[in-house]
């Protein structure tokens, strides 16, 4: 078995970590270079920032802050929000960014995903999709979560893997911070048509909705949370040991 990455996530909008529940209601938690060294220091595989208003307003992502993150951690960094250009790639691996993940910028101009890929490699590119069930179908949403694209989110994943995709986190609207399990369901869906990594994202409420996130889908490479892990409700140590007592490879 692979071994399983555990990732924070930091949603940064005005420069500050923020969480919410169904991507709504969106509340202060922390500063984004604070939290961002913590993970770094206890055990966190990788960390992902995303400004999450950078599309919606229209602007790029908050350099200044990101630059701030990066000198502070030794972890691989992912980085969204605002990437809707290859300038935009350039400018937040020169930050310090090992990946860039695209969102609303790919579903505006698929050949993002295609060009960040021949220009920085397959391993540089993620694919963030926002999906809802919508009459039983799984919907791509964009600008946080507000937007029905209209577009089916499976065939969505599958045309930006071929276009050179190397990593899906899939955010499940539905579970987003409501702390009842990951979206066992839709990640199964995924994993079913994709032979990249995929990270479970939205639903974490407890340190057994990871064990049975990677019991149930070995697929999954990764589960990526914020709120729990922010507000001190899970230890990434304390989760790490439950993992490995339950035979799930990690990092220690």
């Amino acid at each position: 078995m692979i071994t399983k990455r555990i990732i924070p996530c930091l949603d940064v909008r005005d420069g500050r970590v923020v969480k919410g529940v169904n991507f709504q209601g969106l509340s202060d938690v922390s500063s984004p270079v604070d939290l961002g060294k913590f993970y770094s220091d206890n055990g966190a595989d990788e960390l992902v920032f995303y400004d999450i208003t950078a599309s919606v307003e229209g602007r790029g992502l908050f350099t200044h802050i990101l630059q701030e993150v990066a000198s502070q951690i030794f972890i691989p960094l992912t980085v969204g929000g605002g990437i809707h250009t290859l300038e935009d790639f350039d400018r937040v691996l020169k930050c310090g960014a090992d990946k860039v993940s695209v969102n609303s910028g790919a579903i505006k101009n698929p050949n993002l995903v295609l060009e960040g890929a021949k220009k920085y490699g397959n391993q540089c590119v993620v694919l963030s999709v926002d999906v809802k069930r919508v009459d039983g179908k799984f919907m791509v949403f964009a600008k946080g979560g507000r937007e029905n694209t209209g577009m089916e989110a499976l065939s969505w994943i599958k045309r930006c893997e071929k276009m050179g995709a190397g990593e899906i986190v899939v955010n499940s609207i539905d579970t987003d911070g409501v702390k009842k399990g990951f979206d066992l369901e839709m990640l199964q869906a995924v994993c079913d048509i994709v032979s990249v990594p995929v990270i479970a994202s939205g639903g974490a409420g407890c340190v057994e909705d990871f064990v049975t996130l990677f019991k149930t889908l070995p697929r999954v490479d990764a589960g990526l949370a914020a709120s729990i892990f922010h507000f001190g409700e899970v230890d990434i140590p304390g989760l790490k040991k439950k993992l490995a007592e339950n035979q799930i490879i990690v990092r220690r």
